[in-house]
């Protein structure tokens, strides 16, 4: 998971030193990359959120965090308000995903769901929760794993369907339900 988590974190790095016409972008207008407001949108969800990424994953490990609890507050503030901003973000540009109505509904509702269980992780940190903080941590970064998940999923798509669309569209929901079940499950098992 780690090695995962670090590979497509830092793969936002392309989008700088790629050609426009790279990855996803591919797949956009030329009047929507030229738009000031979608291009803050999508710098700003993949940067942030790549951080997230990168991050989110070493918070897990118990005997990190209960040797380094300073730590694991300070990763866990930047964390936190790097998947606001890019959940955010994800939001803002899911209007406009390659796919329509059904892509775009998958990928507005991943990005609430992301908001939503990071702010109550925090919430619930706050109030020293933190059985339920540590749940909605789960929720909160197997909603963040979906930048895995959909790199994965997205080519085998493509391979089964031979359509860059018709496999979009149905990603937009596979890179992050599997994902929540599998959160499900694993709380679940540490409630045993």
């Amino acid at each position: 998971m780690a090695a995962f988590a670090i590979a497509i974190g830092f793969y936002p790095a392309i989008y700088f030193l790629a050609d426009r016409n790279f990855g996803l972008l591919s797949s956009k207008s030329n009047e929507l990359l030229s738009n000031v407001f979608w291009n803050i949108g999508f710098y700003t969800h993949i940067i942030f959120g790549g951080i997230a990424l990168l991050i989110g994953w070493v918070q897990f490990g118990s005997k990190f965090r209960n040797q380094n609890l300073k730590l694991h507050k300070v990763i866990g503030i930047v964390y936190m308000m790097s998947v606001l901003c890019s959940s955010i973000a994800g939001i803002g540009i899911g209007f406009f995903a390659t796919g329509g109505i059904v892509a775009s509904s998958g990928f507005i509702s991943l990005g609430l769901i992301w908001f939503f269980t990071t702010l109550m992780a925090y919430l619930k940190i706050k109030r020293k929760q933190i059985k339920l903080h540590q749940k909605f941590m789960i929720y909160s970064y197997a909603a963040c794993f979906a930048a895995v998940t959909l790199r994965i999923w997205l080519p085998l798509l493509i391979m089964a369907f031979g359509n860059f669309i018709t496999a979009y569209t149905i990603v937009a929901w596979l890179c992050w339900i599997p994902n929540l079940i599998v959160a499900h499950l694993i709380i679940r098992r540490i409630e045993l």
